[in-house]
């Protein structure tokens, strides 16, 4: 087996990231999820009003108050102390009726089995070691016939070997990837590239699992959940029209994200 990043590596590094993050992505900095993601996602899980629905990973709590204010009755979970202080601080700024619990995904206990209708989580569930045990405390804690919905990072692309080919002039006409099956936990360094104080921040560092297409979808049926629709969303024309040197190479060629909806019989 690899060198693997324990869960209370991943909590030290989202405490160290929580501070400049919890502000660029309240100034919208981060492009892809205000484009393409997140217009994507909402339309992908469905209505969620009057659901008792769980948040996993919610970090820094903007999408866990965009699904409170479509009507969830919402619960968010995250390793971070510090994300949470952020998030408890915007609960406590503008009440949405949101309770935050610091625990793992991976370790529901506090929870009672069948608490929710739902279980949402935009872009954690790739962040963290154990995917197989997150999707059995996922099960245990829905109600029958309820929903797990989760995007990740394109498992088949975001690779560590993943590359953009460019024309003679710049033009991104191919993508490549390399190291699908290298499933080595590793850090990854990077920053909102598109924000306007881009050049004055640090770049976050994000422990990163990486698995095959695989590796996620078979624990997911292993803990008696059915797969209902699986979707690779494409980059959308109006994120294009807005930010074409970060989005039309995307549409032209991949999928950035890949999400998952599932039930409990």
């Amino acid at each position: 087996m690899p060198p693997q990043i324990l869960e209370s590596e991943v909590a030290e590094q989202w405490d160290r990231n929580a501070e400049v993050w919890a502000d660029q992505v309240r100034k919208n900095f981060d492009i892809f999820r205000v484009h393409w993601n997140n217009p994507a996602f909402l339309e992908f899980i469905g209505d969620l009003n009057g659901k008792s629905v769980l948040d996993a990973g919610c970090g820094e709590g903007t999408n866990t108050r965009i699904f409170a204010r479509r009507g969830a009755r919402i619960t968010g979970v995250d390793l971070s102390d510090k994300m949470l202080e952020f998030a408890r601080a915007e609960e406590l700024r503008e009440p949405l009726g949101i309770r935050y619990v610091h625990t793992s995904y991976t370790d529901l206990g506090v929870f009672e089995a069948g608490s929710f209708d739902a279980v949402v989580s935009t872009m954690a569930l790739m962040d963290g070691p154990d995917f197989p045990a997150a999707m059995r405390e996922v099960a245990r804690v829905l109600r029958p016939g309820g929903m797990l919905a989760f995007s990740i990072l394109h498992p088949c692309f975001a690779t560590k070997g993943m590359g953009w080919v460019r024309d003679d002039s710049g033009r991104a006409i191919k993508f490549t990837v390399a190291d699908y099956f290298n499933n080595e936990a590793w850090i990854e360094h990077w920053k909102f590239g598109w924000a306007p104080n881009a050049a004055e921040v640090e770049e976050f560092g994000v422990p990163r699992f990486d698995r095959t297409l695989a590796d996620y979808i078979n624990p997911i049926m292993a803990a008696g959940l059915r797969l209902d629709e699986i979707r690779e969303p494409r980059a959308p024309e109006s994120a294009c029209a807005a930010h074409p040197e970060a989005f039309q190479k995307y549409r032209d060629h991949i999928p950035l994200f890949f999400y998952v909806r599932a039930s409990k019989s």
